[in-house]
């Protein structure tokens, strides 16, 4: 490595892949585990007394969706304790009346509640669960009686973009203190569905100036961030920070990974929690350690000014693009093959073009991959 090894801040901890919703643009694998392989409720104690332990500042608690398990509250409780900073990330749908309230008094610091559209039609139609606007509506006016800030996170495609403007009036009228514009990127069931979520470019040029906009004339009022979509950029974001330099997630089987698609990359094996300790795989591992600092790379990355900045890019992308992990990100300018973006573009705008091409989703269930609906 280029630089030395420093302790894990920040943590993603998939407690569930279950979800009442089947968003297709869902980043969890095709492969989704069930119930029964999910860490019982000692063992992620156990996990996030040891991710305390090695630096871990924050945990974002997500799936699936985190509050089918029935755990929640003590998952919370055990993460206030040790002053571990705690968000709720969740679809917002099902929630029992009076849990909100007890995620509050358990700790919690912080609810993420996502809407997959700004319109009801839209978010019914995205989450494939009828009701489910109104639903997340109520979620909000519960957090924000409970006195939880609240980020309002827009899962932006296709089929939502031109809502924009209307996801930041939402925003607005919840009281949100902030906004994520988060424009899909192309792993899991959404590498899947690619050809039926790509915007076009002329879309993504129109958002990308709204929420300029927007972030000037709300300074002060509501915090707006924005993430570009990958394959319409100049340059690549930074993975999770850079692979494994500050964060990691943890699988609900306890699979530790340094991001969400990790296990797309055939030549890395990832250790589960349990049979070694949480600061051995952060340390050690060599899954983690194959794309850490800036030694792995490649050129054009290895000479670019830009290397201690976008730390390569997404690696995943990488595989599923280039065909190779250590392979410049597709997404940079500088890539021998980046113009295999905008092909991949144009290609989802033919098959958008196809009569009700654009409408049929292969919605996110766990058990068998299904055909389009």
């Amino acid at each position: 490595m280029s630089e030395p090894l420093l302790p894990p801040i920040g943590m993603l901890a998939e407690l569930t892949h279950r979800c009442p919703l089947q968003c297709p643009y869902c980043s969890n694998p095709l492969e989704l585990l069930k119930a029964n392989r999910e860490l019982d409720t000692q063992t992620w104690l156990d996990l996030f007394l040891q991710a305390a332990d090695l630096g871990v500042l924050q945990v974002h608690l997500s799936g699936g969706e985190p509050t089918l398990r029935r755990d929640l509250e003590q998952l919370i409780a055990g993460l206030s304790a040790r002053g571990v900073y705690t968000n709720l990330i969740t679809a917002g749908v099902g929630i029992a009346e009076g849990r909100i309230e007890a995620f509050a008094e358990a700790g919690l610091d912080h609810l993420q509640l996502s809407f997959q559209g700004a319109r009801p039609a839209t978010t019914d139609r995205i989450g494939n669960h009828k009701g489910g606007h109104e639903k997340k509506l109520e979620t909000a006016r519960r957090a924000r009686a409970a006195g939880l800030p609240l980020t309002i996170n827009a899962p932006i495609h296709r089929h939502n973009i031109e809502e924009v403007p209307e996801f930041i009036d939402l925003a607005l009228s919840l009281g949100a203190e902030r906004l994520e514009i988060a424009n899909v990127q192309y792993a899991g069931w959404a590498l899947t569905n690619r050809d039926q979520l790509m915007p076009e470019r002329d879309a993504v040029e129109r958002q990308a100036e709204i929420v300029a906009a927007a972030r000037e004339r709300l300074t002060g009022i509501m915090n707006i961030d924005f993430v570009p979509p990958d394959y319409f950029a100049i340059y690549p974001k930074p993975c999770m920070g850079g692979w494994a330099r500050d964060a990691f997630m943890v699988t609900p089987d306890g699979t530790v990974l340094p991001c969400h698609a990790a296990q797309t990359i055939p030549s890395l094996s990832f250790e589960r929690f349990g049979p070694r300790s949480l600061a051995d795989i952060w340390t050690d591992s060599p899954a983690f350690n194959a794309f850490r600092g800036t030694d792995w790379m490649q050129q054009p990355c290895r000479s670019c000014e830009r290397r201690e900045i976008d730390w390569g890019g997404c690696r995943c992308q990488a595989m599923a693009i280039a065909g190779d992990a250590a392979a410049t990100d597709p997404a940079c300018a500088k890539s021998p093959i980046h113009g295999r973006m905008a092909m991949l573009i144009d290609e989802a705008q033919r098959a958008a073009a196809v009569p009700s091409k654009d409408e049929q989703f292969v919605y996110r269930r766990i058990g068998v991959v299904t055909e389009p609906a």
